[in-house]
């Protein structure tokens, strides 16, 4: 019965948390969308002015699915994806623990650990592309030149910028643990590997699936690090699937296209995002059990 109150109270609060964000974003969202979606269904090519916008119903999506370079795009993006959050999420549970662990020096461990994802991303691109840049210098090999290893750049920079965040996400978690459960663990003899995954890992999945959902739509939304470090170059072997977007609006001035294309990345993170919801709620199941 005190469990179910505390639920319940729970619940509430949160309620009351979320709601003003909610009401932010259903006051605001709507129109920027609906202006997209009008845009999609439409032909409108500013270097053409004199066609004027055209109704074309869903010609635009049809253009697309039919778009090499779209289809290219799209797996870019999801494969950046698959690439760095399994790595951002290891790393960022390695350095939770140690961030959770310290004892002395904690505050300037902890500060440390997130100076990385306190600078702007422009300027971590600048970084690593001058750091790349230099390897190809001493060692004679062009990451930039080359359509496959010019993704481990951009990688890098987004692991190094990034996995603060999620230590961040699962510091929080961490600290929810109850520290006894280690000590009965302790007292049956369990190794800390074993802890590790029969105690913290379980323990830590809603926080877990927190920070995966929260990397993954930031990653399918990738835009700024292949704009600074690549240009989507060499062609468009780093283009992901809102930089290919941004070109058709903003360089080809196709504002019909590109509305279908910006559309085609508010989908595929929004049903990402319904995934991760369902996870979420498995795993809070599975925590409450």
């Amino acid at each position: 019965m005190i469990a179910h109150d505390r639920r319940t109270a729970d619940s509430r609060l949160a309620r009351l948390f979320v709601a003003p964000v909610i009401l932010i974003v259903g006051a605001t969202a709507p129109v920027p969308i609906a202006s997209t979606v009008w845009a999609a269904l439409h032909q409108r090519d500013l270097r053409l002015p004199w066609l004027g916008q055209p109704f074309v119903g869903l010609a635009n999506f049809v253009e697309a699915a039919g778009d090499r370079r779209f289809l290219d795009a799209v797996l870019h993006t999801v494969m950046f994806a698959a690439m760095t959050v399994p790595i951002e999420l290891a790393l960022g549970l390695a350095v939770a623990l140690v961030m959770h662990r310290v004892q002395r020096g904690r505050a300037i461990v902890r500060a440390a650990a997130l100076l990385p994802w306190a600078i702007p991303t422009v300027v971590a691109a600048l970084v690593w592309r001058l750091v790349f840049d230099n390897t190809t210098t001493m060692f004679g090999f062009d990451w930039f030149s080359n359509s496959r290893a010019a993704w481990i750049p951009i990688a890098a920079a987004d692991v190094w910028k990034t996995t603060p965040f999620v230590a961040v996400l699962l510091l929080a978690g961490l600290q929810t643990i109850d520290q006894e459960i280690y000590e009965s663990a302790r007292l049956d003899g369990a190794s800390a590997t074993r802890q590790l995954f029969t105690i913290t890992v379980p323990l830590l999945a809603p926080a877990i699936v927190v920070a995966a959902a929260f990397r993954t739509l930031d990653a399918l939304r990738l835009f700024d690090l292949p704009y600074v470090m690549t240009g989507g170059g060499p062609g468009t072997a780093t283009e992901p699937l809102s930089l290919y977007a941004f070109v058709a609006l903003m360089e080809r001035l196709r504002f019909g296209y590109g509305s279908a294309l910006s559309i085609s990345v508010f989908a595929l993170t929004f049903l990402v995002a319904l995934a991760f919801v369902r996870s979420l709620g498995h795993a809070s199941r599975v925590e409450a059990s």
